[in-house]
């Protein structure tokens, strides 16, 4: 095979020198560079002030350990800031309260992970190795303000920039940027009783990874005491290679108890701690906390069922409070992070689904609705930034396909949408917090991300890493044999479309073996215009192989609208599966498919709907690889579980209705599952029930568990070994190569 040496030299000064296949897109190539998945540098912002672009980038010799650089934009200068290594060398021992804050925040690595602007754009703030450093810009080196024993956790600046704010030991303190005194809010932390930190469902499923939230003027800061005592402690295995640790977590699965979780303000200069009352029902959702203004802390509630949403006020000195506004549905209502306080202290902006789709709304701060601000049959995704001077709302949402995401503006008054992103492309924007200019990064499905920096209007600056695929790129190599995807509709059984990705085989001889991907579950869409990074380069190579690949959005799924979703409510398992069947009897009337060999594979929710398309739609499907499957929903969480399915104390059958176990002993494919041994979000529990079930049906299946490994199974040699595992199963049972006639 022809064998070129190529080095890549991008506009963040990132180099990499590889050896690419000119031939085939093997699994191994895959797996070996952040160029070729696509990856561009993370944790990317951009100062407050619109003069830096600051973003982290992993080491040229350890793409997992990064550093922290930044474009300074007068200048158009590139250089690090930081080198992780400069200030801390050896093992980073993290604490088990960090291991998992860094699971559910899907972040992984080592050397500098996050970081933050002062609001001022004056200084960043960033954590390392469970220790903090402080950056004041124009300085020639960091200070380290902390170096305790300890580990501490949700570091954050003040909003004037002269406090930082941290956990320790299930404590809040604050410390004063200047003279370095430390103050404890909180003392009494300790066992089941953690204070300003969020509970294990805010984290998975709320999306709030933080538990206090300071007032803008400094003087006050609001903070959760979350009470685990009434939350059952689950005993669970983590399986290693040479070792088993046996876990006591609180796990509070569907039906039972969550924590009791209380609010409070403190006073930074008295002391003085008042708490809010949240009610005489204590089993509720505590969702999100704002400040409106200095005296004014707002938080929103959800009922235990998440059919109730009350956005609720309170004035902190006399404790008087208001439901400024309710949201309601009956099946559930959707969180979002789209509330903001305008600066005029009179009005503030809202997104709600009550029409149906997400728009965003304009209120008065007493709770008075003034205008809906967007309308019709598409959603806004999220507010990115607000030009009050200018009246200028900037959002990313589908206005113009629900197959790509744009970044629009539109003026407070509903008038003059206007889309700022290219077309054709999946846009990602993050915008200065005052709303000058923007970073863009965008792809397509044959086109790795590429990272641009762009005035408020839209129009371009510069590039920031072009990442073009010329002669140089990795990817290069493989344009001759890329396949581009076809996208289409059909229709579900209701007459609803349905968007699907089909990619084929460049030669079309006899019937095709079909590969199915899916997920098939609620706040996800696998079917859009964008870079499919190492799953859509695994597409690649099986169609190199010979495989049609297929995927398709059934109904349940994100981004099309309330009513899209709605289906699953009390019933998942059911509509998903039927959709996912219609796109194989879609595919059946393709005269290069053949519809004995059709297979199926997902991951997480993906592992659920690829059993349960096995079980129950066994004519359909001849083989299937299941990964970390959620297989009964009484053992997965309150918060994701319960807003979908109810309550199993009072929707029983509905649960065993959706588990895979009535429909098991219908298996009649092959079937492979795996599963991380150390997963502690769809516990391995769950693979176990089904392993033991299909061996008491005498059932045959294949299994792939991977010591060590939680639910997102990581690791580059791991990675490959596990899509060779998915690859030569199918290779194995649908055989790709083989010609039918």
């Amino acid at each position: 095979m022809n064998r070129l040496i190529i080095t890549l030299a991008c506009a963040f000064g990132f180099s990499l020198t590889s050896n690419v296949n000119a031939e085939t897109l093997s699994i191994e190539r895959i797996h070996q560079s952040p160029s070729l998945s696509g990856s561009t540098p993370k944790g990317i912002q951009v100062s407050p002030d619109g003069q830096r672009v600051t973003f982290l980038k992993g080491k040229e010799a350890d793409y997992d350990r990064y550093d922290l650089w930044e474009y300074h934009i007068p200048t158009g200068k590139t250089q690090i800031l930081f080198n992780s290594d400069d200030l801390h060398t050896g093992p980073e021992v993290l604490s088990d309260e960090e291991k998992t804050r860094r699971e559910r925040m899907r972040v992984y690595g080592s050397g500098i992970i996050t970081y933050d602007w002062s609001n001022d754009g004056s200084a960043l703030l960033f954590p390392l190795a469970g220790d903090v450093y402080y950056f004041k810009i124009g300085d020639k080196k960091a200070k380290r303000l902390l170096e305790t024993d300890a580990f501490e956790t949700d570091i954050k600046f003040s909003p004037k920039g002269n406090f930082i704010s941290y956990i320790r030991e299930q404590n809040l303190y604050v410390m004063n940027v200047a003279t370095g005194k430390e103050q404890a809010i909180t003392t009494k932390g300790g066992g089941d009783i953690k204070y300003g930190m969020a509970e294990f469902v805010a984290q998975e499923e709320m999306g709030r990874m933080t538990g206090y939230w300071w007032s803008k003027d400094e003087k006050h800061i609001a903070f959760t005491k979350v009470d685990e005592s009434p939350v059952d402690n689950i005993v669970r295995s983590e399986i290693y290679a040479d070792s088993i640790s046996t876990i006591e977590q609180k796990y509070p699965k569907a039906g039972s108890n969550n924590v009791y979780i209380e609010l409070a303000v403190a006073n930074l200069d008295s002391g003085k701690v008042r708490w809010v009352d949240l009610g005489e029902n204590k089993d509720i959702y505590l969702a999100r906390a704002n400040w409106m203004d200095s005296s004014t802390l707002t938080y929103q509630t959800q009922s235990r069922d998440q059919q109730i949403l009350n956005l609720n006020a309170v004035n902190i000195d006399s404790g008087e409070q208001t439901v400024l506004l309710q949201e309601t549905s009956n099946t559930w209502v959707n969180l979002n992070f789209d509330l903001r306080f305008l600066a005029d202290n009179k009005h503030f902006v809202w997104a709600s689904e009550r029409d149906g789709f997400k728009h965003l709304y304009l209120y008065r701060n007493n709770g008075e609705l003034v205008r809906q601000i967007t309308q019709g049959d598409w959603v806004v995704e999220s507010i990115k930034a607000i030009d009050e001077k200018k009246g200028l709302i900037y959002f990313q949402g589908r206005k113009d396909t629900v197959l790509e995401s744009h970044v629009y503006s539109v003026s407070l008054d509903g008038s003059n949408i206007t889309r700022l992103s290219e077309a054709n492309r999946f846009h990602s924007a993050t915008f200065s917090s005052d709303a000058s200019v923007y970073v863009d990064s965008h792809s397509s499905t044959n086109s790795p991300a590429q990272v641009s920096l762009h005035q408020a209007d839209g129009s371009m600056i510069t590039w920031l890493e072009e990442n073009k695929v010329d002669k140089d790129h990795p990817l290069f190599a493989y344009t001759d044999s890329w396949v581009k995807p076809e996208f289409g509709k059909i229709k579900a059984q209701n007459g609803t479309d349905l968007h699907y990705r089909l990619y084929k085989p460049t030669e079309l001889k006899g019937k095709h073996p079909v590969i199915v991907y899916l997920y098939g579950g609620p706040h996800a869409q696998t079917v859009t215009n964008s870079w499919g990074g190492n799953r859509g380069l695994l597409m690649q190579h099986w169609v190199s192989k010979g495989y049609v690949v297929f995927t398709v959005d059934n109904r349940g799924s994100y981004n099309r609208g309330k009513a899209f979703e709605d289906p699953l409510f009390k019933k998942m398992g059911f509509v998903e599966v039927d959709d996912q069947i219609a796109g194989v009897k879609f595919l059946r009337t393709l005269d290069y498919v053949d519809p004995a060999r059709i297979g199926v594979h997902g991951h997480s929710y993906g592992g659920y709907m690829t059993l349960m398309t096995m079980f129950k739609g066994g004519d359909y499907f001849a083989a299937g690889v299941s990964g970390a499957p959620v297989t009964d929903w009484r053992l997965y969480d309150t918060h994701y579980t319960e807003r979908y399915m109810g309550n199993p104390k009072t929707d029983d059958q509905a649960y065993t209705d959706s588990s895979v176990f009535p429909y098991a002993k219908d298996l009649k494919g092959d079937l492979l599952i795996y599963h991380g041994m150390a997963d502690d979000n769809v516990l391995f529990t769950h693979s176990t029930m089904l392993y033991k079930h299909l061996q008491d049906l005498a059932l045959p299946f294949e299994v792939m568990d991977y010591p060590g490994k939680k639910h997102s199974i990581r690791g580059k040699n791991t990675g490959i070994h596990l899509y060779k595992t998915i690859t030569n199963f199918f290779d194995k049972h649908l055989q790709p190569m083989k010609t039918v006639e």
